[in-house]
């Protein structure tokens, strides 16, 4: 992909504004984060960037800094758009009758969430390391919040309700990066073994990882998660 070029000074890159009306109107952080979200599906992480942002909404990126703070906060305004589409995707069909089969229904909205944005769900896991409890946005923190309810109602005390929360937290995230990992080595290869790239791996030093890939190569799905999730959810409550 060829570089993006500074305009000559004075002058502006064409189609792009000053100011914070851009193609789609008045900026706003929702205009501003669906705008980087769409960038990142389409071309990658690696593509995302203030200006490249702002060419999306057609403004210079200047005009994103009463948005954004900056390339971080547009990471951490994905990790936020992520957790706003899961409490929409959640918000459009009745609640579960139980704290598990709710639990169940939020693991499962998760997974749908990060495979339609499977270039930002890493960020679900390596922004938490980043950023503090207390300065993750509203719809972080709901989410967390929510996990902590449903468990909370599963009649545990609140340490044991903690544990289950960091175990459960981390089994959905894990889970669904699993599935999401990069396995392929050449798409466009017929031949199983060489597809996956085994020849790449010497056979004396990596038998079970070569004999084990075409399974890890497939997906667990929805199922495994909730096999996974039942399991956990069983070692805290006895199977209540």
């Amino acid at each position: 992909m060829a570089s993006e070029k500074e305009p000559p000074q004075g002058r502006r890159a064409p189609g792009r504004r000053a100011g914070d009306h851009g193609r789609y109107g008045r900026l706003s952080r929702e205009k501003v984060l669906a705008a980087a979200l769409a960038l990142v599906d389409r071309e990658g992480l690696s593509a995302l960037s203030m200006r490249r942002t702002g060419a999306e909404l057609g403004v210079e990126a200047m005009a994103l800094y009463r948005y954004a703070a900056g390339k971080d906060a547009l990471l951490d305004g994905l990790v936020e758009a992520l957790c706003a589409e899961l409490e929409e995707r959640l918000a459009a069909s009745p609640e579960a009758p139980g704290w598990r089969e709710e639990l169940h229904r939020v693991a499962r909205e998760t997974y749908r969430v990060a495979f339609a944005h499977p270039h930002v769900a890493p960020l679900l896991a390596t922004r938490m390391l980043a950023v503090p409890l207390a300065r993750r946005a509203p719809a972080v923190l709901r989410a967390h919040e929510r996990l902590l309810a449903l468990l909370g109602r599963a009649g545990l005390d609140e340490e044991p309700t903690v544990m289950a929360f960091r175990a459960v937290s981390s089994w959905i995230l894990g889970y669904v990066l699993g599935d999401l990992r990069a396995m392929v080595d050449n798409p466009d290869e017929p031949d199983p073994a060489f597809r996956l790239g085994l020849h790449r791996m010497p056979a004396d030093e990596f038998p079970r990882l070569r004999a084990a890939a075409p399974t890890l190569a497939r997906h667990g799905g929805p199922e495994g998660l909730a096999a996974g999730l039942d399991a956990l959810l069983d070692s805290f409550t006895g199977g209540a």
